[in-house]
């Protein structure tokens, strides 16, 4: 057969969003044409969907499954507001999905699929690949578990397990429209499945089968190319928030010399990092899955005291257990990093989604004056420095720590650019061994931090507990004059982090129209919104809290630099709220909870309205 010189379009960016059942393996499709494109050399950023079931009944809405990711040969912020290309792999996919394609789209459907019972499943009354609803895209109807059950003609394999291949299949298509080499995940298959070889060939045809469908087909008349970005040099990896966070706290715990103990009770969508962090016992970690969210922070609480770096891992219905251990661990002053991997919804709410709701809960979820240091990353990359962070915090000021991170930073991936080890800074702290002059509540006049002895230590034997402490001696106290100057102590050691932190930092005019504030995840729909702004000639700036308790201390000076200031939340203006009781900012709160990102259009046009004085909602 002669070979076909098809025309090669170049494009900066692709969104492609592929959609299945729950079985179909979507997350996994998304992950090895991920990093596939990190291996080429594209910025990426993506966005896994799935649902919280386990297994909701195959083929209805509930069930759909997807992950999109944006691949560019420029610096890009966000998975992207919508795809360019759909892969829905069933009659549910394509019904989830189709209401984000914009017209003109690429649709590719895995004809087989669309059977009257999967059909009716869903509700179609017709079948959508021939009633004319979908005429505004153009749709590649393929016959993909078909043509991948022939690929497979000879393994010894049954029907479900051929059916379960045809991802493979598809992403073999992509890598050919896209032109991508197939040879990372040819040798992940043989890596992932090389002690059942029968799967390992058989997703491997599956791939080769799909390229090769592309390449021969009549039906694509382009395929595309998207160059590599130009990225600062060094040596980078793909990784998720997750991935990041755990990495962080394992490179802190060597700079500090502290061994980790991280005690946990599983909850989505935090628990990989529980996962991620049991597999680096060679660096001295030691996790402990316990009963319970109480008995988890319990155990971490009791490793610091005796000289550990004391860890526990969350999302917000463990912060509410953990919430009466995090004021014992302010009342006895030990270091503790609590990680929040933040979901959506108040109770169970919606597990695998998207929320930053707990800003309130963390800051003041607990009894009587309480106050803790609160750090939030930005990006999935940024979860390693913020990790790294909230160590150091925890060590330099002996206090807990909140990581407040979310479902998209965790379970998003982006290109990462690995540290040397000698650029991460040393975390100098020190046990108490010193006999003279000791008392348990002395403080260090520079951060008011109270000297860490273990137990054991000859001389230092001292007691600790949740009941009200001496100033100075540790004592049981009830005295009225002391609690006060207790509670001012523990509030100013807070507060003083504020001058060990980086000053705030303004992207755009450094004063002007618009300020748009943000914090957490909504960091990259926020940049670029600025970014098409500024591109306009509009005088809008963007600022990102990475520390939010305490705030940086330059940051009432920047809001007081704009005429409007804006705070795009993923709750309901939680932020907001506490720039206008701090600073009596009159801040425009915009707010979606849908347990989605904001879309990068979505902060564009509520700037607009900010900057023309209408109302944003």
């Amino acid at each position: 057969m002669a070979e076909r010189h098809l025309p090669t379009q170049e494009l900066e960016r692709v969104t492609i969003r592929f959609a299945g059942d729950s079985g179909d393996g979507m997350q996994l499709t998304g992950t090895q044409f991920t990093r596939t494109a990190a291996v080429f050399g594209n910025d990426i950023s993506t966005l896994p969907d799935f649902p919280a079931e386990i297994r909701a009944p195959a083929g209805s809405l509930p069930g759909v499954s997807g992950f999109q990711l944006s691949f560019s040969s420029t610096d890009i912020h966000t998975p992207g507001d919508q795809p360019d290309v759909l892969v829905a792999m069933n009659p549910a996919a394509l019904k989830a999905n189709i209401g984000d394609l914009p017209a003109g789209g690429a649709l590719i459907v895995n004809e087989d699929a669309f059977t009257p019972t999967n059909l009716h499943k869903v509700g179609y009354a017709e079948n959508p690949l021939h009633d004319g609803t979908l005429s505004q895209y153009t749709v590649f109807p393929i016959p993909i578990s078909s043509l991948n059950a022939r690929s497979l003609d000879g393994l010894e394999m049954s029907n479900k397990q051929i059916d379960l291949t045809k991802n493979f299949f598809a992403l073999g298509l992509m890598f050919w429209l896209y032109e991508r080499s197939m040879d990372p995940t040819l040798r992940w298959i043989e890596d992932r499945f090389k002690a059942r070889p029968v799967i390992a060939e058989a997703n491997a045809r599956a791939l080769k089968a799909g390229y090769a469908f592309g390449e021969t087909t009549e039906m694509f008349h382009t395929h595309y190319r998207v160059a590599p970005a130009h990225l600062p040099p060094g040596r980078y990896r793909n990784i998720t928030g997750n991935e990041a966070t755990a990495l962080g706290f394992v490179a802190a715990s060597r700079k500090s010399g502290r061994p980790i103990f991280y005690g946990s009770y599983p909850i989505t969508p935090a628990s990989d990092i529980l996962h991620l962090l049991s597999g680096y016992k060679h660096f001295g970690v030691k996790t402990f899955q316990a009963e319970d969210e109480i008995a988890a922070i319990g155990s971490a609480i009791g490793a610091s005291y005796g000289g550990a770096l004391g860890m526990t891992g969350t999302s917000g219905p463990g912060i509410a257990l953990k919430s009466e251990a995090i004021g014992l661990a302010v009342m006895v002053e030990l270091p503790l990093v609590v990680i929040d991997v933040q979901r959506a919804g108040p109770s169970t709410g919606m597990p695998t989604k998207n929320e930053q709701a707990d800003l309130l809960q963390v800051l003041f979820g607990r009894n009587s004056d309480s106050p803790v240091a609160v750090v939030a990353p930005a990006t999935p990359g940024d979860c390693f420095d913020m990790a790294f962070e909230a160590v150091r915090i925890a060590l330099t000021y002996m206090t807990p720590v909140i990581y407040l991170s979310d479902a998209f930073l965790a379970t998003g991936a982006e290109p990462w650019l690995i540290p040397s080890v000698a650029s991460l800074p040393e975390i100098g702290v020190e046990n108490r061994t010193e006999r003279a002059g000791f008392h348990p509540y002395d403080r260090d006049p520079k951060t008011l931090a109270r000297p860490w002895a273990v137990p054991g230590t000859p001389g230092l034997e001292h007691r600790i507990g949740g009941l009200e402490k001496a100033d100075v001696t540790g004592n049981v106290s009830y005295d009225p004059d002391n609690h006060h100057r207790m509670q001012l102590l523990r509030q100013a050691k807070i507060a003083g982090i504020a001058n060990d932190i980086p000053e705030l930092t303004v992207f755009g005019p450094q004063r002007g129209d618009l300020l748009i504030l943000g914090w957490g995840s909504t960091y990259g729909s926020i940049r670029s919104a600025a970014e098409r702004l500024q591109a306009t000639g509009q005088s809008v700036a963007h600022a990102h809290l990475r520390h939010l308790n305490p705030f940086p201390r330059n940051l009432g000076t920047i809001l007081s630099n704009y005429r409007r200031v804006l705070i795009p939340e993923i709750n309901l203006g939680q932020l907001a709220l506490l720039v206008r009781g701090r600073y009596l900012v009159d801040a425009i709160s915009y707010d979606r909870v849908r347990g989605k990102p904001f879309r990068i259009t979505e902060i564009v046009e509520a700037a607009e309205a900010a900057l023309e004085g209408k109302t944003v909602s």
